[in-house]
């Protein structure tokens, strides 16, 4: 089988695995895990260095608290991750132990990709745990994000955190061995083997979720999760968790997505792909062509109406005339702030209410064109 280029010279892979990969009946299938481990121990013995996005911790949850189906409040949600997070790290040690490999636990919440302090103190904990040998395993800290700041999935999760870690590839495992152009239960449906871009994808019929019931993503979520990494530089394959060893070895299972952009900020990215505005400015025609075609930072004299509820750090969609959203920013004020402020200079502002109103409504730094 003739192998791939990019997943051969990779020395810094993030796997991703989804519950469905990892889980049976709500408990953990350890004749599952373990040739996940055994495929990322024989990678890491030829000095590639591997950062493991595991979901599982709410799906191992459930069966010892009593739970038949994964809850849908976020508070049950949330106990059965503190439940099943344990499980899932006890397993993953045991199974690495047995190739005489430590593994390290790493919960993250959108704040960590995406505030600089953060940002930072989560990649050092990864550098360091890499240089030692440490092999991390990350998940959302489920325990404690909320609807507000959560990732939405782990695809996501890993497409950013294979940024954070600068990986040189990104491998996404599901429940089908590749991407196909329709449903690959009915006859008929061809596997497609490359992507190189977003007109490669517009044919193609891609599911939204998947069958097992006990995960959060589907086919949609991981070609999403592809296209944050590729515009970031990164490689992605994605295939099978049966097909785990082969991927490693570099061999052509599955879809590879080629790179479609260059390396940008990570949390541009997740500003792009991982969120939705909480509340929308509406700009007139001179503040769209500011922040669109001169990509300048918006300011109030450009926003001819506020709608929503937010806290100054929140993004918010950016809209033109014509209703289309043309950007997606992080606002620097509370929505109650901003109705006294529209129309009026930033010299006006600052002159009437003080230095603290000449700041930008979005700094041109926090902010993403759509």
């Amino acid at each position: 089988m003739d192998q791939r280029a990019e997943a051969v010279a990779a020395t810094r892979i993030v796997v991703k695995v989804g519950s469905s990969s990892l889980t049976q009946r709500g408990r953990i299938d350890l004749d599952r895990l373990r040739p996940l481990v055994d495929a990322i121990a024989a990678r890491r013995a030829t000095g590639t260095e591997i950062v493991l996005v595991s979901s599982g911790a709410i799906a191992a949850g459930l069966a010892p608290m009593g739970l038949r189906s994964r809850p849908r409040d976020l508070a049950t949600q949330q106990a059965a991750a503190s439940v099943g997070q344990g499980e899932l790290m006890a397993r993953y040690s045991d199974a690495f132990a047995a190739h005489n490999l430590r593994v390290g636990q790493v919960l993250l919440t959108v704040d960590d990709v995406t505030r600089r302090s953060h940002y930072r103190n989560a990649f050092r904990t990864f550098a360091r745990l890499l240089e030692l040998g440490v092999v991390p395993i990350v998940n959302e800290n489920d325990t404690v994000a909320t609807t507000e700041i959560r990732f939405g999935d782990n695809d996501r999760l890993a497409a950013l955190t294979s940024h954070l870690v600068h990986a040189d590839l990104l491998l996404l495992l599901s429940d089908v061995d590749g991407l196909y152009d329709g449903d690959p239960r009915k006859p008929g449906t061809t596997m497609v083997t490359e992507v190189r871009g977003a007109a490669d994808l517009e044919p193609l019929a891609i599911g939204k979720t998947g069958s097992s019931g006990v995960g959060t993503g589907g086919m949609q979520t991981k070609v999403e999760a592809a296209a944050i990494a590729t515009e970031a530089g990164i490689p992605v394959v994605l295939t099978s968790a049966a097909l785990v060893a082969d991927a490693l070895q570099g061999k052509r299972v599955g879809t590879l997505f080629h790179p479609t952009g260059r390396r940008q900020k990570t949390r541009m990215l997740w500003l792009a792909h991982a969120t939705s505005g909480v509340g929308t400015l509406h700009l007139d025609e001179g503040a769209v062509q500011a922040v669109t075609a001169r990509r300048k930072s918006l300011l109030p004299a450009g926003i001819t109406r506020v709608e929503g509820t937010f806290a100054a750090g929140d993004p918010v969609d950016l809209v033109s005339p014509s209703g289309v959203v043309v950007a997606r920013g992080l606002v620097n004020f509370d929505a109650a702030e901003l109705p006294g402020l529209l129309g009026r200079s930033t010299r006006d502002l600052a002159r009437d209410l003080g230095p603290a109103y000449e700041r930008e409504v979005v700094h041109r730094d926090d902010l993403v064109l759509l």
